[in-house]
């Protein structure tokens, strides 16, 4: 029983893998038709199915959007009760739709026709009905279903899938479409976090940035540093200038040399010349330096490299940076 399950399972990946390479076979010109239609849309790109297609393309819809081209997902039974209000004469339509038969989809082509839309039709029958009313049409050439006795669409709708990714991400690099313009429209996700963050957002100031003068003793700068609970300390010259990082390292290595430590000026115990980054850099570039000189905080400085906040590797944790 195992194993029949395991070849069924073997057998519908094959049937589908090989759709999706015949289909990358039969990529021609007119899918750069499709590409030119849709870059130069000046509406929005409206997807249209019915059934397991719609799904398929309300999936195509997502992913246009998430590319940059403005995209609405329209149900064919509720655009022929009023949605279809949504489509002008300005926005391409794209139709899924295997058989090309489906009267869902035919009924609304005459509307569609006087509204003056553009139509790319993907299709496993370029000799549909469907098909003969589109401006493009895209045929997936699939003829064998991966579902038993054929009646399930698998491989039709895979190669829909795969063809509606291949026109999302060629119509993205023809129109210029950058990761910051990616990270703009995915705030919330870890690019869009990479490309938009930038130190200030995160840096720590105020009660929890400590900032000593080099005269303070070393006993003094550690009170400040517990304080605020932060891991260093930003030294800085009479003029507020900084000239120096205080932390535990810098303690310990003198520890062992001078019991009196303490006592001293945190001048003689600091780390003089510290990497730091001026406002308005992103905080991935605080993360490079982190993990460069495996180091744990860096000083962020305004214009006059006066330390205005403190940037601690937790600090891009829980960002989700690292």
């Amino acid at each position: 029983m195992k194993n029949g399950v395991l070849r069924r399972a073997r057998a519908v990946l094959k049937i589908e893998r090989d759709a999706i390479d015949r289909l990358a076979r039969r990529v021609d010109h007119r899918f750069e038709e499709a590409v030119d239609l849709l870059s130069g849309c000046l509406g929005r790109v409206v997807v249209t199915g019915m059934g397991k297609p719609g799904i398929i393309g309300q999936k195509l819809s997502a992913t246009l959007s998430s590319l940059g081209a403005p995209s609405l997902w329209l149900h064919p039974a509720e655009a022929a009760h009023g949605d279809l209000g949504r489509v002008t004469a300005q926005d391409v339509v794209i139709i899924l739709s295997h058989s090309g038969e489906t009267d869902e989809i035919l009924h609304l082509l005459p509307v569609l026709k006087r509204i003056g839309s553009k139509l790319i039709v993907v299709t496993g029958n370029r000799n549909s009905r469907l098909s003969r009313q589109a401006d493009v049409v895209l045929a997936t050439g699939v003829t064998e279903e991966a579902s038993p006795w054929g009646l399930v669409p698998t491989a039709s709708t895979t190669a829909m899938l795969a063809l509606g990714d291949a026109l999302a991400v060629a119509l993205s690099e023809k129109r210029g479409f950058t990761p910051k313009d990616f990270a703009v429209l995915h705030p919330g996700g870890s690019l869009g976090k990479r490309l938009t963050l930038k130190v200030e957002d995160l840096m720590r100031t105020g009660r929890n940035n400590p900032v000593v003068r080099e005269s303070s003793t070393v006993k003094q700068v550690l009170l400040a540093i517990t304080r605020a609970r932060a891991g260093s300390a930003s030294v800085v010259d009479r003029g507020g200038r900084l000239v120096g990082i205080f932390t535990d390292g810098d303690l310990r290595r003198h520890a062992e040399r001078d019991p009196q430590i303490l006592r001293r000026s945190v001048r003689r115990a600091m780390t003089p010349n510290p990497k730091r980054l001026p406002v308005g850099h992103l905080a991935v570039e605080a993360l490079k330096l982190l993990k460069v000189y495996r180091i744990d905080e860096i000083p962020i400085v305004d214009s006059k490299d006066r330390p205005v906040g403190l940037l601690d590797i937790q600090d891009l944790l829980k960002a989700g940076l690292v």
